[in-house]
């Protein structure tokens, strides 16, 4: 497959990742799609960096079910990893998925927690991803 056919099918592409920026990601399990995951290093040109990255990254990838606990927790704990213009990227399953939350949940945690977010946009075959900034805010690279 050509560069230009793999970016054509690439479910990252979706996210608005650019090259070079460090993702952070958050949640791993055995359910991730790792067909987004390996997208993702394409497009940035970097690995994926863990929970123990101790240095501020440009998104974080957030994967997050409905059995994980409390999600506006979980984001107040995420937002203090990121930059002003910084994104989480907030995976979840689709509806219908197993670890699937209510439709309002991300709504109800984003105001809880000063975010805005975005419509959700489908990124595999059981996840769907929410961009969540801080309010008011857009991420200079996408």
């Amino acid at each position: 497959m050509s560069t230009t056919e793999y970016e054509q099918t690439n479910p990252a592409v979706r996210l608005d990742l650019e090259p070079g920026r460090i993702v952070q990601e958050l949640g791993y399990d055995d359910d991730v799609d790792h067909d987004l995951r390996e997208g993702i290093e394409w497009l940035t040109g970097h690995d994926l960096v863990d929970e123990d990255y101790d240095d501020i990254a440009d998104a974080v990838l957030l994967w997050f079910r409905a059995e994980d606990g409390d999600l506006a927790d979980t984001l107040l704990d995420v937002v203090g990893l990121l930059p002003e213009d910084g994104a989480v990227w907030l995976l979840t399953p689709r509806p219908g998925r197993d670890g699937a939350g209510e439709p309002d949940a991300i709504e109800d945690a984003a105001r809880n927690t000063g975010l805005s977010r975005t419509p959700a946009v489908d990124v595999g075959a059981d996840w769907e991803a929410t961009r969540l900034t801080v309010a008011g805010s857009r991420p200079s690279w996408g």
